[in-house]
């Protein structure tokens, strides 16, 4: 398994098409949510990716503070293949991110509410009451060291 880090600037055409049409397809078509995942936060952000051979099997994006956001935080968290430990992974690569190039102390997250179990594995505890998101139930939750 391997680990790729890239700044927005640095993602090479077919990485950025590739990370673009994993979120289309997970989070508009497999969740039948029709809504902007483009966002204008990709460009401030850091993008996370696991491959295992050629295949992305996990991604997420870590955005600065004021971006998506008021504190830093990490979103369009996927995993491709799940029960592998992956989603796992990819999060506690996020965290170590937000601390390396955004100096975090607390980082934010929109979580499915269905999955704050997960989030919690991995130090985030919810933060708010739960609210719709594209039709969604989320919850946020916060990590501080």
């Amino acid at each position: 398994m391997k680990l790729h880090r890239k700044h927005f600037r640095e993602l090479t055409l077919d990485e950025l098409y590739e990370l673009l049409r994993i979120r289309t397809e997970v989070f508009v078509v497999e969740q039948d949510c029709v809504y902007q995942d483009m966002d204008y936060d990709d460009q401030q952000s850091v993008h996370l990716w696991l491959t295992e051979g050629e295949k992305v099997v996990a991604l997420c994006r870590v955005c600065p503070a004021g971006t998506h956001m008021q504190e830093v935080s990490i979103g369009r968290v996927i995993t491709t293949e799940r029960n592998k430990g992956y989603g796992k992974r990819i999060m506690l690569e996020g965290i170590k991110t937000a601390k390396e190039c955004f100096a975090a102390k607390q980082i934010d997250i929109e979580a499915q509410e269905y999955a704050k179990g997960f989030y919690e594995q991995v130090g985030f505890r919810q933060s708010s009451d739960p609210f719709l998101l594209d039709g969604i139930p989320h919850i946020k939750m916060t990590y501080k060291e």
